[in-house]
């Protein structure tokens, strides 16, 4: 079987992670949502996207296809039915299509010529930006499950001063050694060569992806995620790193998502709680105001390649778009369009020949090239963000 992953109306919720991304491609808990369907269905998926991202992220229909609704993260319940879905077979939740089957041959899909299935059972959904962080915990916890089902962990060295080593998974190549382990809150996994450097805190649940690195004396409070090849130091509770991201030093983040490229200077902190505790509300790019979260800890939402300078401060629910630079003192507005160049005092536009010059150089450092496909990427969201910027 086929099947394809499709963005869905959450895309513009999830924005400025999904100007660069399909949903599909957002990591929440160890994996990436694409990761976690292929894990569980185990097959390739190809995607179906806005039409600028088509090239990077193709998709590829077959004679007969599964549309998957990117939204949800799978589990097998899910999974057992979705492989035995048949022709004019769809399954709902509620009045929301998750997954549906579809022909080459069809024109098009009318929901109302299919036999519904309605999916009664749990499922996580990723609908706001926010749930990345706010759902980190039960995501981490399923593919955790997921990852080390009939797998054996690498011996936690006994330098370590640990809790609940039975809900302790470390992946061959990795290192820790003298840090405290407390999984007694949650799992905590150790990805493939990541490294645990001396005297690092942590409080599951936590993911450290493959290659990613906890700097000394880091202060880790789950649930939290640093994805592949991500570096963080300091104090960090309940944050994603999607991956290729650096907090490398002293400063505090807290729920809060960070996409790929980041990098966040000495002394970066952002506030996740507002003075006289009232929910948080934050930017929404849809509707092109400051929505309600629901939320009382909201902290700093950051899209790829953007970068802050040393101890710059973020104020509660603060939107970052992508490739934008923040520095200077003073707390800059909680929502800075993409391609902004400034802090407090103001911003002018960050152009795209000097903020390709500098993706260029930083993805390089890693031994990744940056394509043709990824300029033109980011140059499409160049072009669609100028509407928010002033000058």
């Amino acid at each position: 079987m086929n099947y394809i992953l499709f963005d869905g109306p959450v895309r513009n919720q999830l924005l400025p992670f999904t100007y660069t991304r399909p949903v599909a491609d957002v990591r929440v808990g160890i994996l990436t949502i694409r990761e976690k369907w292929e894990l569980y269905l185990g097959n390739t998926t190809t995607t179906i996207t806005e039409d600028y991202l088509s090239e990077k992220f193709p998709m590829v229909e077959l004679e007969a296809n599964v549309m998957l609704n990117a939204a949800y993260l799978p589990n097998l319940d899910l999974v057992e039915i979705i492989k035995g879905l048949t022709e004019n077979q769809a399954i709902f939740k509620d009045e929301d299509v998750i997954a549906f089957y579809t022909t080459n041959t069809q024109e098009a899909v009318d929901f109302d010529t299919y036999e519904a299935i309605e999916f009664d059972k749990d499922i996580l959904k990723i609908e706001h930006t926010w749930d990345i962080f706010s759902k980190n915990a039960e995501a981490i916890q399923q593919d955790f499950e997921l990852l080390t089902k009939d797998n054996t962990s690498q011996p936690i060295p006994k330098s370590n001063n640990v809790i609940s080593p039975e809900h302790i998974f470390i992946e061959e190549g990795a290192k820790v050694e003298f840090a405290t382990l407390n999984a007694s809150t949650g799992p905590i996994y150790i990805g493939k060569n990541a490294e645990i450097m001396e005297g690092t805190l942590i409080r599951g649940p936590l993911a450290l992806c493959d290659h990613a690195t906890l700097k000394l004396g880091a202060k880790i409070y789950g649930p939290t995620t640093v994805g592949p090849h991500s570096k963080v130091g300091g104090e960090v509770n309940n944050s994603v790193l999607f991956g290729y991201s650096n907090k490398g030093h002293d400063g505090f983040l807290g729920n809060s998502v960070l996409g790929e490229w980041c990098n966040l200077g000495a002394d970066t902190n952002n506030s996740n709680l507002k003075n006289n505790y009232v929910q948080v509300k934050l930017w929404d790019y849809e509707t092109e105001r400051f929505a309600k979260t629901g939320l009382q800890f909201c902290g700093l939402m950051m899209g790829d390649h953007s970068k802050s300078g040393i101890n710059t401060m973020f104020n509660t629910g603060t939107v970052v778009g992508v490739n934008s630079n923040v520095f200077g003192s003073g707390f800059p507005r909680n929502f800075i369009p993409s391609y902004s160049w400034g802090g407090a005092s103001g911003f002018t536009t960050y152009l795209t020949s000097k903020a390709f010059e500098v993706a260029k150089v930083v993805m390089a450092r890693r031994g990744i090239d940056f394509t043709a496909q990824d300029e033109a990427i980011l140059t499409h969201v160049f072009e669609e963000t100028k509407k928010f910027r002033k000058d």
